[in-house]
């Protein structure tokens, strides 16, 4: 992927020579990288592995998750501070994650632990359990389980 993001540049670059301008110009080097991008997504094929932008915007997909699903328990947790009568069961679950590496489960337990109402207590030492607390663990565990799942599907697009 770094040899495909490399050619890319190198297209750019010979964009900007052949266009031959008196001034560098910030758009030529964009459309000479937006022409990079094209050539090399119609020979990606030729490269062996996956086209080196769909991890990009398979990162670019996960922050949208993440600040959907923020938005989402904000508002219950809000929901939940204003009722005059606080209704919650707080309780402890445990989740079985198919993440392996360091970095994926850590990015899981970090995605989590920022989405309000839910922390990652712990991870066993596999790696393969998270120990979660939620606020209200009898209405909303299958919500969490739900985000943890979307969440986990998006990691794996990006590291795999």
């Amino acid at each position: 992927m770094a040899a495909q993001f490399l050619l890319n540049l190198f297209i750019a670059l010979l964009w900007v020579l052949l266009k031959d301008e008196d001034v560098l110009r910030w758009q030529t080097i964009v459309v000479g990288f937006i022409v990079g991008s094209v050539i090399l997504y119609m020979m990606r094929r030729f490269f062996g592995g996956r086209f080196y932008l769909h991890r990009f915007l398979s990162m670019i997909k996960l922050i949208l998750i993440f600040i959907s699903e923020t938005i989402q328990s904000t508002i219950v947790v809000i929901k939940h501070i204003i009722t005059p009568k606080i209704d919650i069961e707080p309780g402890i679950f445990s989740y079985k994650t198919e993440l392996h590496s360091d970095w994926e489960v850590t990015t899981l337990a970090l995605l989590l632990t920022l989405t309000p109402g839910s922390v990652v207590m712990e991870v066993n030492e596999e790696g393969n359990v998270f120990y979660i607390h939620a606020m209200d663990i009898n209405r909303y565990k299958s919500d969490l389980e739900r985000s943890l799942n979307t969440f986990e599907k998006a990691i794996m697009e990006v590291t795999r």
